[in-house]
């Protein structure tokens, strides 16, 4: 018997050792977060054997959490759900049931995961876009568009911007009943990172007459040349997305190249200050004092920037890198709102860009939260996050105003 005991105390010691994480005493609910860190840790730590052993590419495992997650299209008295296609990609569609007098207004969302991992099927994005079909009666389109490493960029884009784009023509609003002055293009982390890249583009498509009247963006990717900001120092392990895992899905979107991984792990891809790109990615002039204070701007002493954008144009395409975009192109980009995350490696992405659009003249709102990357998706056990539903309620209450 005392051996058994032994046995389970040991265990059980290695359990929580494995599972405790140290979290900032602001974290709501910070217990709940440590599991599910636990289990996507537990997740990376297998990707990372598999591919030692060459048996399989680490983001095809972690693929396998999302598909644990995954959802049939399912209808309910509300909202008709169906997956089909729009120019050839796969989406997943939300249309109200409810009989309407005048047109709908519509959403088209682009799910995150580091343009590697993610479906609109999982379980959290179903959540969010069938909640967000009945409490704005709108339609709502939520993109499957092709995934790294089989994929790399440009195909994110284009299979979201033809998404997009598609269901833009008039004749295609028409049949789904959509107002075409009241169409938002949303996205959190890497969809964010689409959504304001779409956003963007459209912008200069002359084959486009329907313009979007917002765009919303939470925890937005919008760079991959400077990881060395300060939030990616003071979160480089926080949970869900540590610096290492942010900085894989960033190489993994150009590249399977295991020297770009390792460049941007070092931080040379900074961009010279002489560089006329260099204004719109500097963070000692874009982000406000508290976030900067106590870090000095650490110059690389390698910077491999133009090497590797040779081999691989996207790293200073604003298509990747919506953040590059100069003024006279944000100047004309519609009203914005976007979510930041105290606790997150992208958190000054999405500060900086705020800065830059205010100063181009654009509507932007602002919400920050004390809490960390992807939280909006820990709407279910083990993870029901109350500072999630309060995002997402906020979330949504700004497109119904502002839609």
């Amino acid at each position: 018997m005392a051996p058994k005991l032994l046995c389970l105390l040991i265990t059980s010691v290695l359990i929580a050792y494995y599972v405790y994480t140290p979290l900032p005493e602001n974290v709501e609910e910070g217990w709940k977060v440590m599991i599910v860190d636990s289990i996507l840790r537990s997740f990376r730590h297998v990707g990372t054997l598999f591919e030692l052993l060459g048996l399989s590419h680490y983001m095809d495992v972690m693929m396998r959490y999302t598909d644990f997650t995954l959802t049939m299209p399912v209808s309910d008295e509300n909202i008709m759900v169906t997956d089909t296609t729009f120019h050839n990609v796969p989406v997943r569609l939300y249309v109200p049931n409810k009989k309407s007098n005048k047109l709908r207004r519509a959403v088209i969302f682009l799910h995150g995961g580091g343009w590697c991992i993610g479906s609109p099927a999982m379980k959290a994005y179903d959540h969010l876009t069938r909640k967000t079909a009945e409490k704005l009666n709108a339609v709502v389109v939520s993109v499957d568009y092709r995934l790294a490493p089989k994929h790399h960029f440009p195909v994110q884009f284009e299979d979201s911007y033809a998404v997009v784009k598609f269901f833009l023509q008039k004749d295609v609003l028409i049949e789904y009943g959509v107002d075409h002055n009241r169409i938002c293009v949303a996205g959190d982390s890497a969809g964010g990172n689409l959504a304001a890249a779409v956003t963007q583009q459209l912008l200069d498509d002359a084959e486009v007459d329907v313009r979007l009247k917002i765009q919303a963006l939470i925890y937005p990717a919008l760079q991959p040349l400077d990881l060395d900001t300060p939030s990616y120092r003071d979160n480089a392990h926080m949970p869900v997305l540590p610096k290492s895992f942010m900085v894989r899905f960033w190489s993994g979107y150009f590249t399977t190249d295991e020297s770009l991984f390792n460049a941007m792990s070092s931080n040379r891809l900074e961009l010279p200050e002489s560089s006329h790109l260099f204004p719109f990615v500097n963070w000692l002039e874009l982000l406000p004092i508290e976030m900067k204070k106590g870090h000095v701007y650490r110059k690389s002493l390698q910077s491999e920037t133009l090497e590797f954008a040779k081999k691989y144009p996207g790293i200073l395409d604003t298509r990747a890198a919506p953040l590059l975009a100069d003024y006279a192109k944000l100047s004309r980009l519609p009203q914005t709102y976007i979510i930041t995350c105290m606790y997150d490696v992208l958190r000054d992405d999405g500060i900086m860009y705020v800065k830059r659009l205010r100063k181009a003249g654009v509507d932007v709102t602002h919400d920050h939260y004390d809490s960390f990357h992807g939280v909006l998706l820990f709407v279910s056990p083990p993870a029901d996050l109350s500072i999630a539903h309060r995002m997402a309620d906020r979330y949504l209450t700004w497109l119904n105003e502002n839609l």
